[in-house]
């Protein structure tokens, strides 16, 4: 159960390394950084996402 509390940072990393790939790509000739921009985007999300999921959980049972 603690690997799922820290895979959800896995998502921050993916966001990273395609904000990276988008970053890299944005001035060649036939390339389009937006598909990455886009991954980014959703994996920052996911990565919020799972955050809050992960908490509201936790705290179910404190009731």
């Amino acid at each position: 159960m603690k690997l799922l509390q820290y895979f959800q940072y896995v998502y921050l990393v993916f966001a990273l390394l395609f904000l990276f790939d988008a970053v890299n790509s944005w001035g060649k000739d036939g390339s389009s950084p937006y598909i990455s921009l886009l991954f980014a985007a959703l994996a920052t999300f996911m990565f919020f996402f799972r955050k809050k999921y992960r908490k509201r959980f936790k705290d179910r049972g404190k009731l």
